[in-house]
């Protein structure tokens, strides 16, 4: 079970999460007459990592010792506040505060460091970002112990979750897998683990983060190592929804997705799963449930193999705001691919990551859709790739658009999929500035203009019968 950071937001959300572990603990030994055996994947508290990563680049900044002291004393009031409200025995109460203090004095120490040496390394913001996890787990496994479960936390690193040093997207390294398993197992005999998401640990033992939103990752790694029967991940929406219902008037909960839809919703911005999700478990074949935390006795959405048989062409739809595309000529005096792999070679060097990529040969144009905060980068990428214009014979950038992406597997192999997307567009004036579809057929994409992105979203579910 992983719970998200709004799951967690103070002492009261903890404690209700431990109720409904504690709820389903009863409830699976008593129909199946066995312990259940559970491990628990916990995020930071709402918001906690946001001013974590936003304090420590301000501290590396400003150099500001005072802001440093006042900033810290401000994530200790909140997790010791969060700590009384959730735990009611004196005694856990007092073990989990001795180590709220003892991990904030280390968070301490390295934002003064920070502060000094005027400089945040991309190790250093793995490390400091690490502690909205590493100070709420210890908060919930008190709060299990309290209401008389055995439980104990533990950090990625701890749970076996060792990674490559590519800081801030870290990878897992081989064998992995099995340290996992050699960590878990033996605790799942008498007590509950509460591991951090989000982070792990070189072999080194040196603090690195899974990426944004990587809690789900961590989740699904755990479950795969284990051989677990389902993965829940535990939200605030019903499930996966058809569109989002804050833009899509009769979005509806997706009682079904298959792995491969799940993948391409995430990689496109659904925000409800971490792109990298699905990839442990799709061997193994385990399922993943989506559960609505307001709803526990829901079924959720679950997430399987095989593509659901469904006389519906486009399950979902999604959007990647924020977003510029950036289009790129070649000189003409060099091949479409020696100006693509130079384009792709700078961009790469300067950590930029495609969204989105088409191409126009008679006019040796690459289109590029990339998110608007790596802008700058990308620009100064293909600037340096050659000042004389052998390359490059111009480029330019437009920020205001919205990618849109149309999922389904009911639309491999289908013929007209994309004529009755692109109809649709039509009858509502909306023009589609860029398109790119996989060879999949999973996944059709367009980028539109910004304020007319909402109104394609709903005339594309509209045509499809999402709603329905």
């Amino acid at each position: 079970m992983k719970f998200g950071g709004v799951a967690v937001a103070n002492g009261e959300r903890i404690k209700r999460v431990a109720h409904l572990i504690q709820q389903f603990k009863d409830e699976e030994e008593r129909k199946e007459g066995k312990r259940a055996e559970i491990v628990v994947v916990i995020s930071a508290l709402s918001k906690v990592t946001d001013m974590l990563l936003e304090n420590a680049s301000r501290v590396a900044t400003e150099g500001n010792l005072e802001k440093v002291k006042v900033f810290v004393e401000e994530v200790r009031a909140k997790h010791e506040l969060a700590a009384s409200e959730a735990i009611a025995n004196e005694n856990e109460l007092i073990r989990v505060k001795d180590e709220l203090k003892e991990r904030i004095a280390e968070m301490e120490k390295a934002m003064i460091g920070i502060c000094l040496l005027g400089e945040l390394s991309p190790r250093s913001l793995d490390y400091i970002s690490s502690y909205g996890e590493r100070l709420a787990a210890p908060i919930l496994a008190g709060t299990l112990r309290a209401m008389g479960m055995e439980a104990v936390h533990l950090t990625g690193g701890e749970a076996g979750i060792i990674t490559n040093e590519e800081y801030g997207n870290a990878q897992l390294t081989w064998g992995a897998e099995r340290e996992i398993r050699d960590k878990i197992m033996p605790l799942l005999e008498d007590r509950i683990p509460v591991v951090t998401g989000f982070i792990g640990e070189t072999k080194k033992k040196t603090v690195t983060t899974l990426g944004r939103g990587g809690s789900d990752y961590t989740a699904t790694i755990i479950g795969a190592a284990i051989d677990a029967d389902e993965i829940w991940l535990w939200k605030e929406t019903e499930g996966i929804m058809s569109a989002d219902p804050k833009i899509v008037r009769n979005a509806r909960k997706l009682p079904y997705l298959s792995y491969i839809e799940a993948m391409e919703l995430s990689y496109f911005g659904a925000s409800v799963l971490h792109p990298r999700a699905m990839e442990p478990v799709m061997r193994k074949k385990i399922p993943i449930r989506v559960k609505n935390l307001s709803k526990p006795e829901d079924a959720g959405t679950l997430i399987g193999t095989e593509p659901e048989k469904t006389t519906k062409a486009a399950k979902a739809i999604t959007f990647i705001e924020n977003i510029s595309i950036l289009n790129i000529a070649g000189s003409g005096m060099r091949s479409i691919s020696e100006v693509a792999a130079r384009i792709f070679s700078a961009l790469a060097a300067k950590n930029v990551d495609i969204i989105m990529i088409s191409q126009g040969s008679s006019e040796m144009t690459i289109s590029l859709v990339i998110a608007t905060s790596q802008l700058d980068r990308a620009i100064g990428a293909i600037q340096s790739i050659d000042s004389g214009g052998a390359v490059i014979r111009d480029f330019s950038s437009n920020s205001n658009v919205c990618a849109v992406g149309v999922v389904g597997a009911g639309m491999a192999g289908i013929p007209g999929v994309a004529g009755k997307v692109f109809s649709a567009l039509g009858k509502e004036g909306i023009s589609v500035i860029m398109i790119s579809q996989g060879s999949s057929e999973f996944n059709i994409s367009f980028v539109v203009k910004k304020e007319e992105a909402y109104r394609a979203a709903q005339a594309i579910h509209d045509v499809f019968e999402m709603g329905a």
